[in-house]
């Protein structure tokens, strides 16, 4: 861990806040300029109720954060304050924010937990089951929500198109390709958390024996190593402690996922959509995270935008889509942006220009 420091601060400095908000800036420029017409905002309307929505919004935000940070002073039986709590997830949502989805940041993530005060082997496990419990609640609601819909149009661009069958619907196939992925990879992570780590890591050790992936077996060995540390650290694990931190998971994620549903009643009202209709954004935004998982630039920037506006353009006016995109990403993924900005160089002057300096010091006055 402490070999890697220097890496991995140089991998959240402020500074890179600038690609992504460019990148984002850019393709809304350039959406807006294309389907800009200035008649379809008379569809727009705002109102007392509309202020209530909109802030409700960002309260939807504060409860998925609020969640997370539940979630961590959980798994870490209270050792973490709330106030550290709130500096590991928001460095953990800025460090994803500037980096691709696809790259991921677990041995960031552990960073953050060891350096506010748990353990190296306490935080790999933490992370290790976070993921875990992010998978689950994919795996449980996705199937779920399908069933209350009874329809399948949530993996179509546009509902009033000719029904093709399953196998040429490349959003269905993404989106099931994507699901037993998550699927596999849970039943995999199970196996090792909660009845034989060891075995997995010999079974991972084996597979990268192979010529074409033997270059990453040093970082099998290591995720192998990690997952007997989290299975000794919650194997034994009471039920009720798991059912708070699923709950707190599950709270997290709805709430992130509700922010869309609530901006649409902000600027359309709370009779444009039914509630099954709510149900249906709610599932297409399940589809669009497989596809924002897959994207190359930071954080979905330019991409995440992109897909919103397709995505959802049934529930949303033609010509507003771009910019009810964009306040979207300005309530769930800008202020992460910002705040880092201003934690990271805080949280880095704490624990090690201010360590160094104490360090030094006990060392001169041992003299």
């Amino acid at each position: 861990m402490t070999d890697n420091s220097g890496k991995i601060i140089r991998s959240i400095r402020p500074v890179r806040i600038f690609l992504p908000i460019a990148i984002g800036l850019s393709v809304t420029a350039y959406l807006l300029y294309r389907e800009f017409d200035p008649n379809s905002f008379n569809l727009i309307s705002f109102s007392g109720w509309s202020f209530f929505w909109l802030l409700f919004s960002f309260a939807l935000m504060a409860v998925r954060d609020f969640g997370y940070m539940l979630r961590l002073r959980i798994l870490t039986n209270k050792k973490l304050t709330w106030r550290k709590a709130f500096n590991i997830i928001m460095l953990w949502e800025f460090t994803s924010a500037i980096t691709p989805s696809a790259i991921g940041g677990t041995s960031v993530a552990i960073f953050f937990v060891n350096k506010e005060g748990i353990s190296v082997g306490r935080s790999t496990a933490v992370v290790m089951v976070t993921s875990f419990l992010d998978e689950l609640y994919f795996i449980f609601t996705f199937p779920i929500l399908l069933f209350f819909l009874g329809r399948s149009d949530i993996f179509v661009l546009d509902p009033s198109a000719p029904a093709i069958p399953w196998f040429q619907n490349k959003f269905f196939l993404l989106a099931l390709g994507g699901y037993f992925i998550k699927l596999i990879y849970t039943l995999i992570l199970s196996y090792g958390l909660f009845i034989n780590p060891r075995g997995l890591k010999w079974l991972l050790l084996m597979i990268f024996k192979l010529p074409i992936i033997r270059k990453w077996r040093p970082q099998a060995n290591e995720s192998g190593t990690d997952l007997i540390q989290a299975s000794r650290e919650f194997k034994g694990w009471p039920l009720h402690q798991w059912m708070k931190a699923f709950w707190a998971t599950f709270f997290s994620w709805t709430a992130r996922y509700w922010v869309v549903n609530t901006l649409i009643i902000t600027f359309f009202g709370i009779r444009w959509l039914g509630w099954e209709d709510h149900l249906h954004v709610f599932g297409k935004q399940l589809v669009m995270w497989i596809m924002m998982l897959i994207s190359p630039t930071p954080g979905g920037s330019g991409f995440a935008e992109y897909v919103f506006k397709e995505f959802l353009a049934a529930f949303i006016p033609a010509g507003t889509g771009i910019a009810i995109a964009f306040l979207w990403r300005i309530i769930s993924y800008y202020p992460y942006l910002f705040i880092g900005t201003f934690l990271v160089p805080r949280w880095i002057k704490k624990h090690f220009i201010s360590h160094k300096h104490k360090i030094e010091s006990s060392k001169n006055g041992s003299f």
